[in-house]
């Protein structure tokens, strides 16, 4: 991130006044030699790329890109799908053509680099539209896309899965604490904190009660500490999977005297997601819970009646 504002100001110290208006693309934007489509293409530039403005002719930009990894190219585009902090609704321009982007890459087969389209877009209205209503979802979302590719590529590893949280990769923090930081108190700060769960978690129980012991105090701690966050009916009825899982964990690991405790907390904890939000799915998966506790039906493992 520092790299790339470094490039930047670089960038704006090298041309003239006029370069101080910087574009976001929105669209993929063919960059020519001249201001003239039928000559060389230089380049095809992606949505979310930065545009720095050295001078306008007729229906042509004349700019300077910033490509990733500070590199920088100048040329010619159509004047068009270019977003300026000035344009009229620019902010919900730029995140519409995010959802769009973000909803192209849960599809499958869907069009390559779209959830890196929807990061970059995500992250200049944030940068370039700060008061914007929409600007802090606009920078959690970037930092929960950027999250979710680096998960995956966390949970892949067999040393996740292995060793204890204290000794393994985690998802980088660094994003999310930003969201934290300039939007403090608000529902994308609540949803920012709980990505840290995910960095506490066990990976493998191997059939211990350790792991879902600790698990459980970590999602009732977040549901204490962010009583309004949108993620408290999910983090409840976690606590109390893992709760429900200690009853037949207990029983295998010969500590028949915590089943009793294990299936209150368990029963506790399934009603308290219930009530949080009681039209939702993960109600009714909560009031399943529930039913299966209460009627001794075995939650984790291979156990049959």
């Amino acid at each position: 991130m520092f790299r790339r504002f470094a490039a930047l100001l670089v960038l704006s110290l090298s041309l003239p006044a006029l370069a101080a208006d910087i574009a976001v693309l929105m669209r993929p934007t063919p960059l020519y030699i001249a201001p003239d489509t039928t000559s060389q293409r230089l380049t095809m530039a992606q949505r979310g790329i930065e545009a720095a403005l050295l001078e306008r002719n007729q229906k042509f930009l004349h700019v300077t890109l910033l490509l990733p990894e500070g590199a920088q190219i100048t040329g010619w585009m159509l004047d068009k799908g270019a977003i300026f902090p000035n344009t009229p609704n620019g902010d919900h321009i730029l995140f519409g053509e995010a959802i769009d982007s973000e909803n192209e890459a849960s599809h499958r087969g869907g069009r390559k680099d779209a959830a890196h389209d929807a990061y970059r877009l995500y992250s200049r209205i944030a940068e370039y539209f700060p008061g914007s209503p929409l600007a802090g979802e606009a920078l959690y979302r970037a930092a929960d896309i950027r999250w979710q590719m680096e998960s995956a590529d966390v949970w892949s590893r067999r040393s996740t899965k292995e060793l204890p949280a204290t000794l393994r990769s985690t998802v980088d923090e660094d994003e999310m604490k930003q969201v934290i930081k300039k939007f403090p108190h608000t529902k994308w700060a609540d949803l920012a904190e709980y990505h840290f769960v995910e960095n506490k978690l066990c990976g493998d129980w191997l059939g211990k009660p350790s792991c879902p012991e600790k698990e459980t105090s970590i999602y009732e701690e977040y549901v204490k500490n962010y009583p309004n966050s949108p993620k408290v009916q999910e983090a409840l009825l976690k606590a109390a999977t893992r709760q429900a899982a200690l009853i037949q964990i207990y029983a295998t690991d010969e500590q028949p005297g915590k089943i009793p405790a294990a299936k209150q907390r368990a029963a506790d904890l399934a009603k308290r997601a219930f009530d949080a939000k009681p039209d939702t799915d993960d109600a009714q998966r909560a009031q399943r819970l529930l039913y299966m506790v209460q009627h001794d039906i075995a939650t984790y493992g291979n156990a049959l009646d």
